[in-house]
């Protein structure tokens, strides 16, 4: 494991002293803010992970939660990318299900199919059984924010939380699900079921947050990865007032605010509406057309297809110059992903995509 600084967590009790660095050559915080830096930053979602055969050998034999909950290995593996790559911003080593697991619900990430809850969350008794967060539970990513914060030097930090109801649809579903339809089927059968539990969800996501802010993200990032599932109209009735509650906590600490989803071309506008300051968008629609669906009110963030970089080199310098281009569009472009990296991807093609972006 690479050399990450030691530091101790501030006593209970000590003053309140904002552990944020400034950063004003960030590129990244620039453009996530409005501005216009002097090169696109890039960064890329699952860049902390499975495609680094660094990564792979520190992992092996270790679950993935067990990681999740090392502050010193949490730490590494967040750091190993923006070594390899020259990343504009790190992203916290996590998972969405870290803040579920550290508040007591019995679930699991199973390799080859994700996340698996032991028991449903499918009536209002199980709802109200739902422990909350405490600080304290996720004490252990705070103590790899602190490790980070020391060692990334100038580069920015990402923290981030799942969103209620790409939560919901895991604990609802039991794991991962192609149609949602138990979780649907709960929304609209059982409506004061639903918000209880999404407020809950809320509750759990904005303590997370909370946490990695008190110990020095510089940004944080809410994922709803599942939200393409759902129509508008759904959207802002089910979905919506949770997720601003989440950004909304996260709003206090004045730092840059990003929302993301899969196949959410038709929802950008309500998610920005939810609180975003950078709007991530998925390959299924150019980022000039996604400017326009947002009104110029946010940043993007995004969108090169996560498949293309198994593509020859002129075909993905082609579209990641397509994609730059079109985010000129923006207030503020931060290029990345339409969604995260894929396992198999060659590490040199990312730090080669980096390289080209930072030239444009």
């Amino acid at each position: 494991m690479g050399f990450v600084p030691q530091v101790s967590p501030a006593p209970v009790g000590a003053p309140s002293v904002s552990p944020r660095r400034a950063l004003p050559g960030s590129a990244f915080l620039a453009a996530a803010r409005g501005e216009r830096p002097a090169h696109v930053p890039v960064w890329f979602m699952r860049q902390a992970g499975r495609s680094l055969p660094e990564y792979r050998a520190l992992r092996e034999g270790v679950p993935m939660l067990d990681a999740c909950f090392d502050p010193e290995m949490l730490a590494e593996i967040t750091l190993q990318p923006v070594r390899r790559h020259g990343v504009d911003a790190a992203i916290l080593f996590s998972d969405i299900v870290v803040p579920l697991k550290a508040a007591g619900v019995d679930i699991d990430i199973v390799p080859g199919t994700g996340p698996v809850v032991a028991s449903p969350v499918r009536d209002a008794e199980a709802v109200r059984a739902l422990p909350k967060l405490e600080p304290e539970q996720v004490e252990k990513v705070a103590e790899g924010v602190r490790l980070l914060v020391k060692g990334l030097g100038e580069t920015p930090l990402i923290g981030f939380a799942g969103a209620p109801f790409t939560l919901a649809s895991y604990l609802i579903e039991g794991g991962p699900s192609r149609n949602h339809e138990h979780t649907k089927a709960l929304m609209h059968s059982q409506p004061e079921v639903w918000h209880d539990l999404a407020a809950r969800l809320a509750d759990i996501a904005a303590a997370f947050l909370r946490a990695q802010l008190d110990a020095g993200v510089d940004a944080v990032q809410l994922f709803d990865s599942w939200a393409g599932a759902l129509s508008e109209r759904d959207y802002r009735e089910f979905v919506l007032p949770h997720s601003a509650r989440v950004l909304a906590a996260a709003g206090e600490y004045d730092v840059p605010r990003i929302h993301f989803g899969v196949g959410t071309g038709e929802l950008l506008g309500a998610m920005r509406e939810a609180g975003a300051d950078v709007v991530g968008v998925d390959w299924r629609i150019p980022l000039d057309v996604a400017v326009h669906r947002l009104g110029g009110k946010a940043s993007v963030q995004g969108n090169l297809d996560p498949a293309l970089l198994y593509a020859s080199w002129p075909v993905l310098e082609a579209e990641v110059r397509r994609i730059v281009e079109e985010g000129r569009a923006a207030r503020g472009h931060v290029f990345n992903l339409g969604h995260g990296v894929l396992p198999g991807v060659d590490p040199e093609v990312l730090t080669r995509v980096v390289e080209l972006v930072h030239s444009l």
